[in-house]
């Protein structure tokens, strides 16, 4: 018997981003089903009548497409084609179970990466909350490229809780929460009703497919709450298929994962720098360079660049690694393309002018367009960042 997760009382929050997945709406049939839209509907609801706002970041657009569209989605164009065919069913299905008019929002890769865009984003969003609308967030699939994607649904719905200021994240998946093994697999893995702290260990609890409909798994969702702890948003891991679970959530009592903020809330700027979308462009430096970026909190110069990685324009969001390794320092704002700073790297400030022949500033990254990132960064993948 798989063992139960006990009951514990929810912080207060005014403002929430649920995530649903695909695996919750499907009807086992390769089309949409009610059952667990329609409980987690009935919680939505309880929250506006409590006067509490909510956004919803719902999957399965693609998997309603699947049901309406002969054939598997065997590549992009195909999955954007089902995504395309597959939203109006999906809006139609939240909107038949709520009352109030739901809207849809999609975002792009960059939506999210350009300053004014994404502002225009937070305040559209807001706004439709002001409304009392259920706003319905997704990626905009139909037109976004591998290479440009945010990725999964779990870490856009923790950009978006970041986007919009939220209190809470709450992500409904297909167990009952965080278990320190497969709990059926291993006979000795226990519910953890607390993570303190999104720590590789407890990665590794999570490692595991995400099941034939889904593009993410519970280590997806590990990774949105440490953005979202990151950020001050707690997350809550709960069972979006037991509606005792979905009830009690209702009344403020969760029957899951509670993993609290472990970082404060970062200003605003810095909080859009923390989850943009990187442009695939990485920087690597020496230790003298990371020791003043994560110790003294100093811009990122030419002369500590070791190795410049990827094909990226100036003002691009790119990820600052050391030397070896894949473990991500900091991220920020270039200052110079790809190409120039290759040619200056590991240069003095003052030679800057006579090997380029221009001068865009004596920092690479200045520090007020620089975030640093935790232990709990994700690593890089591989095919971006092989060894110098």
């Amino acid at each position: 018997m798989t063992p139960q997760f006990p009951e514990q009382a929810m912080p207060r929050w005014k403002r929430a981003v649920l995530k649903v997945g695909s695996s919750l709406l499907s009807d086992g049939k390769g089309g949409l089903g009610k059952r667990n839209a329609a409980a987690l509907a009935r919680m939505m609801s309880r929250f506006h009548d409590q006067g509490r706002e909510v956004l919803l970041v719902s999957s399965g657009a693609v998997a309603a497409g699947r049901g309406l569209f002969a054939g598997r989605d065997a590549d992009l164009t195909q999955r954007q084609a089902l995504a395309a065919i597959g939203q109006t069913p999906m809006l139609g299905l939240w909107q038949g179970l709520v009352d109030q008019p739901v809207a849809q929002v999609l975002l792009s890769h960059d939506d999210l990466r350009n300053r004014r865009r994404y502002l225009n984003a937070r305040a559209t969003l807001r706004e439709l909350l002001r409304a009392g609308a259920l706003p319905i967030v997704n990626e905009n699939d139909t037109v976004a490229v591998d290479e440009l994607k945010v990725g999964d649904n779990d870490n856009l719905a923790a950009v978006v809780a970041s986007l919009v200021d939220a209190d809470v994240l709450l992500i409904a998946t297909d167990t009952p929460g965080l278990y320190t093994g497969h709990p059926m697999e291993d006979p000795h893995a226990r519910p953890l009703p607390t993570v303190d702290a999104i720590t590789p260990e407890v990665m590794d609890m999570a490692r595991g497919g995400a099941g034939e409909l889904g593009t993410g798994g519970m280590l997806t969702k590990l990774e949105a709450a440490s953005k979202a702890a990151a950020a001050g948003i707690g997350t809550a891991l709960f069972s979006g298929r037991h509606e005792a679970t979905i009830d009690g959530l209702a009344e403020g009592r969760l029957r899951g994962t509670w993993i609290p903020p472990h970082g404060e809330r970062l200003v605003a700027r810095k909080l859009w720098l923390r989850h943009t979308p990187p442009s695939g462009g990485v920087i690597r430096i020496d230790e003298g360079a990371a020791e003043a970026l994560t110790r003294r909190g100093a811009s990122l110069l030419p002369g500590g660049v070791v190795a410049v990685e990827g094909d990226f324009s100036r003002s691009a969001m790119v990820d600052v690694l050391p030397a070896r390794g894949r473990k991500r320092l900091a991220r920020g704002l270039v200052q110079y393309q790809s190409d120039h700073l290759q040619r200056i790297a590991g240069c003095h400030t003052r030679e800057i002018s006579d090997v380029l022949g221009f001068d865009n500033g004596a920092s690479v990254i200045h520090r007020d367009d620089l975030v640093l990132l935790g232990p709990a960064a994700t690593p890089a993948p591989e095919t971006m960042l092989e060894a110098c």
